[in-house]
This record gives C-alpha cells, structure tokens and sequence, in this order.
C-alpha cells in the first residue's frame, strides 16, 4: 500500500488514463500504437469487469448451459450417454484459465506498445494532474490529455443489500462454487436473462421479476416473443410490470415478496438491475468535469468534457443530446476509446452513431441486434416495411436441433410502396451473436434491400437467414 507521501512522476505525459477496462485499455493500446506516451491508472487488473467479473466469465458460464444442454439432448441424435452432471468447480476453474489467458496477453499488449502503468485509485486534478493513491506507491503526474475510463459498479435497490450469499450480484454469481436449485432474478433485461437462462439449463428452478411491462426493453417485440416462450417451455417464471418491496431470509434461502401480496421463496437472490457509474472515485476536485445528477460524467459527440483536453469514455459518461441512455457496452467503450484518441490526435474522428451500434445477448434463444426496432422505426416516423423467416425452415438449424428463433429486417417504405433503407436488423435463435455482421454493416452503411439481395449466400447455414429475409423484402423471395 501507498505511504500517504504522493512522490511526483518526473515524466509528462502525452496521455494518461483513469481506468483499465475496456474503454482504457483500448485507449492505451491505440494511443500508445499512434506513437503516444502514455500512463495507463488501474486499481485492480488490466481488462476490467469485462474481462474478469463480466462478459468473459459469463459467457463461459452460458457455454457451460450449451454444452451440458447438448449432452442432455444428445439422445436425439442417437446419440446414448448416461444423464450429465455438472462439476460447478471444474468449470469455474476452465473459466478462471481462459480469463487468465486473456488477461496475461493483455498485459503483453500493452507492455509492447510501452504503456506506463500505475496500479492505485487515479483521481484527476487541475492542470491535468494525476493522483494515484492506495497502490504500491502514492503518485502524481501531469499529461497533455486525460481520458477519464472508471467504469461502472453494480446496483441495489432498497430492501436488498448485498451479502454475498443470499442476496448476489453478478460478481457472487459468477464465482459461485456450487449451483443453487433456485434462484429469484430481479431485472429482467440482458444480464438477468442470461443468469435466469444459464441457472435454468444447469438445473435450478428461476424466478425472473421485472418492472417494466415488457422483458429485454429495446428489444423487437417479435424477438421478445420468442424468448419468453423459450423460458416458459423451459420453466423460468417470467412477471413482468412487478414492483419488489423486499425479502426475509428463511432457513437457507429467502422469500422475495412482490406484486400485490406475492411471494417467491428461493435459495438465492440475483440483482440485475443495472450498473452505476464510478464518477465519485474521481475526484475532479478543480476541473471544470461535470457530474449529472445521475453521476454520469458529461461529454460531447467527441468524448470531451468541460476540462480542456480532458476526455471520458465507457460506462461513465451521458453524451450530451444524445436520446436514450448511453448503451453500456464494451464494444462501444472500445469504439469511443479510438475516437477520443483521434480527436486527440487531431485526425477529425466520425462521431459514434449510437442508435446503429450492436447488441448481443447470450441467453438461450441468443438475441442480436442492430438498429430500430419496427415499434422504434414508427415511433421515430417511418412508415416500414417488415420481412420476418423463421429458422424452423432452414435447414442447417433442423440439422443442429436449434430451429427456434426468426431473422427480422425494418426497411424504410418508399413512396411507392417498396423498401428503402434498411432500419434495423433483428435475430433470435441459433448462434445469431456470430450471424450479426452483415446485419451491422446493413443498418449503418444505409444499404437498401436491392444493394444486398444479389449477393451470394452460403447453403446451408444459419446466415443465410439474412439473405433470404433481406430478398424478400425485394418482392422475389425463394423461400419465403
């Protein structure tokens, strides 16, 4: 620990970063790739909640479901073995082995591109100064840029703190050494899907409790549908519009009361009701960063705060003017990294479109997803025209046993009654997280349904979907 004497760093800066998950470390790596000289301030381990207490370990986790669902399944395929069981250990000690993987290759990255790092609480002063405090060494430094990456923690609501035992978020979740038989979700949006999806298919009877009317908010209704009644066939009780007034611990476990009078006993709790970002680690004392009354750090289109040269990017901030809350997502965390640096760099970056980015979910039926939604579209003023197939009529989904699910393409309708512009971009079902691409690039390079439909599909496979949906929407489908 640090010897409360901060010792001042001779070296200046050309870029120091607060925070080393995604949108820091992409802001190390491409800066210090651009030539830069640059301070990277972590308090834990490089990579972040993503890489160590977020969407490694829980993918790993949901692979686990994946795979002990196939064995269970096997029979179907003629395929005899006796009833799986689920070492919890084994595969926690398999997921541990690919973070630490990732995480070793991340520190050579940036150990290649001669990123300074500094372990300790970064907090940032007037006149771009640095702090580091509660590390190996108190420290201070100043930089010709700061960009301001401290991330988000997760949330609570009131009547459930976290115990680690009975009560979890997802970091008890995700370390977890034995399964429990059941489990009460609160939040019904990605994260707590995919833990009701995953606790489902290893065996624990799921609750899922979530306030808004719908499950997955933002999502295409269409997509929703099928999802819900993936978790209905298989048991998960989904209520939505519930409000959750709190619990009492019973013998092991607890019971959650919700609704009007309801109640739910379960062995353990799972709070997913979002993150909150981590502005108040920061400091900012002298700056001209401004906080929102939500604890958002404010930027521009170019990731800039207030404070001359000062940027922020991830989870941490609210994008001015922006609709809709600020999609917290590593993926965009990178992606606005890059685009701080290279306004830096003064290289005029192309300003993020939010409303384009992509989304995965990796509950099962998976969802994926770039654009408007069909309500969205409307609401937004569009009139549209909608092409919907099903993948129970594709023949590589029959053949892998996994036909549930659609492909779902919103062009916009051109005043002769033909499809524009394509809006948004909508899957559920098989392996949809690694069939988005094409979808992506659709929405965001303005494609028609005309510029795609002569292009080439492969047969058979589950990507064809979007080729056959998109010609359809031409007015000359094959199969549909």
């Amino acid at each position: 620990m640090g010897t409360g004497k901060v010792e001042a760093v001779a070296d200046k800066f050309d870029l120091a970063i607060i925070g080393g998950g995604p949108g820091g470390y992409a802001a190390a790596l491409y800066a210090g790739g651009a030539g830069l000289k640059v301070a990277l301030v972590e308090r834990d381990k490089v990579g972040g909640t993503c890489l160590h207490r977020g969407c490694i370990p829980a993918k790993e986790l949901l692979e686990t479901a994946h795979v002990f669902r196939t064995v269970a399944e096997a029979k179907e395929f003629g395929v005899h073995t006796d009833a799986p069981t689920v070492d919890f250990g084994v595969s926690q000690a398999r997921k541990q082995k690919v973070i630490d993987t990732l995480h070793k290759g991340l520190q050579g990255l940036l150990k290649a591109r001669k990123v300074t790092m500094f372990d300790g609480t970064g907090t940032l002063g007037a006149n771009r100064t640095v702090t580091v405090s509660g590390g190996s060494a108190d420290t201070s430094f100043t930089a010709d840029h700061v960009i301001l990456a401290s991330g988000s923690g997760v949330r609570t609501i009131p009547g459930f703190d976290i115990d680690g035992k009975i009560v979890m978020t997802s970091d008890e979740v995700l370390a977890l050494d034995r399964l429990p038989q059941s489990a009460v979700v609160i939040g019904g949006g990605p994260i707590g899907c995919e833990f009701a999806s995953m606790l489902s298919d290893l065996g624990a009877q799921v609750t899922v409790l979530e306030a808004l009317p719908q499950m997955l908010t933002g999502c295409d209704a269409d997509v929703v549908d099928v999802v819900a009644r993936s978790f209905r066939r298989r048991g998960i009780d989904v209520r939505t519009g519930m409000t959750v007034n709190g619990h009492t611990p019973a013998g092991k476990g607890t019971t959650v009361s919700f609704g009007e009078g309801e109640q739910v006993t379960a062995d353990v709790v799972v709070m997913s009701v979002g993150r909150r970002p981590l502005a108040d680690t920061l400091g900012l004392e002298g700056t001209a960063v401004e906080v929102n009354e939500r604890g958002f750090v404010v930027v521009d289109e170019y990731l800039r705060t207030p404070e001359d040269g000062v940027y922020a990017v991830g989870d941490l901030i609210a994008v001015r003017g922006m609709n809709g809350p600020h999609p917290a997502l590593a993926h965009v965390g990178f992606a606005e990294a890059m685009i701080a640096v290279q306004h830096i760099l003064g290289e005029d970056p192309t300003p993020m479109n939010y409303s384009g980015v992509p989304w995965c979910i990796y509950c099962h039926p998976e969802v994926a997803f770039a654009g408007l939604s069909e309500q969205a579209a409307k609401e937004a003023g569009y009139d549209v025209v909608v092409s919907k197939h099903k993948f129970a009529g594709n023949g590589r989904a029959l053949i892998i046993g996994e036909a549930d699910g659609m492909v779902k393409v919103i062009a916009e309708k051109l005043p002769d009654g033909k499809a524009g512009r394509i809006l948004g971009v909508h899957m559920v079902g098989p392996w949809v997280t690694e069939q988005l691409g094409a979808g992506y690039l659709s929405v965001n390079w303005e494609a028609t349904p005309d510029d795609l439909a002569h292009l080439v599909q492969p047969h058979p496979t589950l990507s064809e979907m979007f080729g056959e949906t998109v010609m359809s929407l031409t007015g000359r489908g094959l199969h549909g």
